[in-house]
Parts: C-alpha cells; structure tokens; sequence
C-alpha cells in the first residue's frame, strides 16, 4: 500500500503537537493541536466517542487516539478510509515501538521525536515528489 499519508500530527491529552510532518504548513501546528484536540472532545461530549475522520473538499483528516496520544493523518479522499486507517494504526505501532523507552520517563521534551520521519517514511506521500513525476512521466 504505503505513500498514501500526507501529514502528521501527534497531540497530547493537553492540546500540545508533540511531533508534526506537514508539507504545507497553513496553520501553525500548536493552534491546530488544540482546535482538533478540542474537536475530538466536542465529540465526545456529544455521542461519547472522538472523532474517527472528517473530510474537507480534497482532503480527509483521520484520527486514532491510543495511551492517552491524539494521532491525526491527513491523505487525499481518493483513499479508503480502511486503507488509511490501517496506515494509520502502521504508524501507531511504529511510534510506540521506537519510543517507548522516552514514553515512559517523558517529561515534555519533544525533540526526541524529531527523527520519527525517517522511521515511518514508507507511507509518507511527498507531494514535491509526486508533482516532479507529473513532469517527468
């Protein structure tokens, strides 16, 4: 499957971004922390569940919430919303595998999840990328 997830958002329970891939940044990653968090809690209160996705015109914006962790993906409606949720859940277990030593100390550093990129980017779409091949193909 893979290259289907487009941006990245990590947020704890407080609203805060604790890592980020965005490619076209149009909001800044903390604002947009705390309104999904804020969203995802809105939901809550309203049918006692958070928000599994929601789509804009051309992009659809999934969620995963696990030990106490929002996870937003964004990706292109194109994609089955199982589809992106099994990368997503891919993501999930990468991210607990790779830092679960730091998790359990965690003290609010979020540096030490700046190199999670490099471990998941199999199923990260790069849209530079893919427009350089719209040219080249």
């Amino acid at each position: 499957m893979g290259k289907i997830l487009q941006d990245i958002w990590i947020i704890n329970n407080s609203g805060i971004v604790i890592y980020n891939r965005v490619f076209e940044e149009k909001i800044d990653a903390q604002l947009f922390g705390a309104l999904m968090t804020a969203l995802n809690n809105f939901a809550k209160e309203l049918v006692n569940e958070g928000l599994s996705s929601f789509n804009l015109k051309k992009k659809r914006y999934s969620f995963a919430k696990r030990n106490n962790l929002l996870f937003i993906v964004s990706s292109d409606k194109k994609y089955k919303e199982k589809n992106v949720h099994k990368e997503l859940e891919i993501l999930i277990d990468a991210f607990f595998k790779n830092y679960e030593e730091e998790l359990e100390d965690w003290k609010g550093e979020i540096d030490i999840f700046s190199d999670f990129e490099k471990i998941f980017h199999e199923s990260l779409e790069d849209p530079i990328k893919k427009l350089e091949q719209g040219f080249w193909y």
